[in-house]
C-alpha cells in the first residue's frame, strides 16, 4: 500500500450520529483466542466510521509549487493519536490528487484532528507538517511526509516518527512539538549513529515503547534507554538515549535484529510492520502489529495480500524477547469502506494508540482512503 509501505516498491464537517451500544460491530475475535494479556477486545462503532474521510473544499498553499492545492482531496488515513487537555488528538496522513494515480504517487502532509469522545472530530484546515524548504527537502520531496506515529515525554512534549518519502528511498524521521501544531523536524533517525551505516536504510513505522499514566502514554525507558519497535517486511529494534538519535541493535553477523518475522500459514505470513506505540504492561511489552497475508503461504481464509492487525508480547525486562504473539487477527477489514479506496484487498492499518475514559481507542487507516476507530475495554494490568 503504496511503494513505500512494504518496502519492495510494490477538516470535514462534524458527524453528528450517535452510538449505542447495539450497533457496535464486533472484529470477530473468538473468545478462545483472546489472551489475558492483549488488549481489547475491540469493536467499530458503525454510526461514526470512518471517522475521518478525504475532503476537497481544504486548499493550502505548497512551498513545493508556491501554489494552492488541495491537500487532502484523494486520502486521508494512517493516524496516529495522543490524548491532551482531556481530548483526543489525531495526527493522519492526507493525500493530494497530484502525480501518478497509484499508490506512493501522490504527496502526503499530516492533518490535525481533535475530538471531546474519541468518535466525533473537527480538523484544522491546513495541514501541521508537510514538505517544505527546509533542511530535509532532499528527503521529503516530492512524496512527502507519512505513517505518523506519536508519544508524549515526561515534560509534556511529544515526539512523532513519520516517514520521509522521496519516491527514491523512504526513511523513518523524528519531529517534536510543545503543542501538536509547530513540529521541529529532526531529519532521518538514524543519521548520526555508526558513521551513517543506517542513513539510507528503508525505513519506517517507529513504535516507541510508552507506559500508561492516566489517559497518556508516556514514553518510557528500561535499563536506562528508550526503545522503539520499527519496520517491515521484519520488525527491527532500536534504542535512544533522547528519543531523536535513534541506534538500531544488531544480531552477532552485524545486521538489524529481527524481534519479529512472518510465519508461514497464518495472517502474517507475508510481512509484518509496526503499529501503535508499544505498551509496558504488567505483563510485559503488548505491541499491536499490521500483518500482510501472503498469497502463496498464508492463511487460506483470508484474502491474498490482506492488512489485518496482531499483537505481539515481549519480555517487559528485555524488549528483544518475543515471548507470545496472537494466533488470530484481533482487528481485520470487514466493512465496505475497509476494502474500497487505494487498497481494494482491505487494511485495517493500526497506527493510533489512546487509553481514554476508561477504554482504549484504536485509530487505523482503511484501504489507505480513509480513518476509522475501534474501541475496546480497558482492564488494569
Amino acid at each position: 500500500m503504496r511503494a513505500c509501505r512494504c518496502l519492495t516498491r510494490l477538516p470535514a464537517a462534524c458527524i453528528v450520529a450517535r452510538v449505542t451500544p447495539v450497533l457496535l460491530l464486533s472484529l470477530l475475535l473468538a473468545p478462545a483466542q483472546a489472551r489475558s494479556w492483549m488488549l481489547g477486545p475491540f469493536e467499530k462503532p458503525r454510526q461514526v466510521n470512518p471517522v475521518i474521510v478525504p475532503d476537497s473544499t481544504s486548499t493550502f498553499r505548497s512551498p513545493m509549487n508556491d501554489s494552492l492545492v488541495r491537500w487532502e482531496q484523494h486520502a486521508a488515513f494512517n493516524p496516529a493519536a495522543v490524548v491532551r487537555d482531556g481530548r483526543v488528538y489525531v495526527l493522519y496522513r492526507a493525500e493530494d490528487a497530484s502525480g501518478a494515480m497509484q499508490i506512493g504517487g501522490h504527496t502526503s502532509r499530516l492533518g490535525l484532528a481533535e475530538s471531546a469522545d474519541g468518535l466525533h472530530f473537527t480538523r484544522l484546515a491546513t495541514p501541521v507538517l508537510y514538505p517544505d524548504t527546509d533542511a530535509q527537502r532532499r528527503y521529503e520531496w516530492p512524496g512527502g511526509v507519512e505513517d505518523p506515529r506519536v508519544v508524549e515525554t515526561e515534560d509534556g512534549s511529544y515526539v512523532l516518527t513519520y516517514t520521509q518519502w522521496n519516491r527514491d528511498i523512504p526513511r523513518l524521521a523524528v519531529a517534536t512539538s510543545r503543542d501538536l501544531i509547530h513540529w521541529t523536524k529532526h531529519g532521518p533517525a538514524f543519521a548520526a549513529v555508526r558513521g551513517g551505516k543506517y542513513r539510507d536504510l528503508e525505513s519506517k513505522s517507529g513504535a516507541i515503547l510508552t507506559r500508561v499514566a492516566g489517559d497518556h502514554l508516556i514514553a518510557t525507558k528500561v535499563h536506562g534507554k528508550y526503545w522503539m519497535y520499527f519496520n517491515v517486511p521484519d520488525i527491527l529494534i532500536a534504542t535512544s538515549d533522547n528519543l531523536v538519535d535513534w541506534t538500531p541493535l544488531e544480531d552477532t553477523a552485524g545486521r538489524p535484529l529481527k524481534v519479529l518475522s512472518p510465519r508461514r500459514g497464518h495472517f502474517d505470513s507475508w510481512l509484518v510492520e509496526a503499529g501503535p506505540p508499544a505498551v509496558l504492561t504488567s505483563q510485559g511489552i503488548v505491541l499491536l502489529y499490521n500483518a500482510g497475508n501472503s498469497a502463496d503461504s498464508g492463511d487460506a481464509r483470508l484474502p491474498a495480500k490482506v492488512y489485518t492487525g496482531g499483537q505481539a508480547r515481549f519480555d517487559g525486562r528485555d524488549p528483544t524477547k518475543l515471548v507470545a504473539r496472537s494466533d488470530e487477527p484481533f482487528i481485520k477489514p470487514t466493512e465496505d469502506y475497509e476494502r474500497t479506496g487505494q487498497y481494494p484487498e482491505g487494511t485495517t492499518f493500526v497506527e493510533g494508540l489512546v487509553p481514554f475514559k476508561g477504554r482504549w481507542f484504536l485509530y487505523y487507516g482503511t484501504a489507505d482512503s480513509r480513518v476509522g476507530v475501534a474501541v475496546g475495554k480497558r482492564t488494569a494490568r
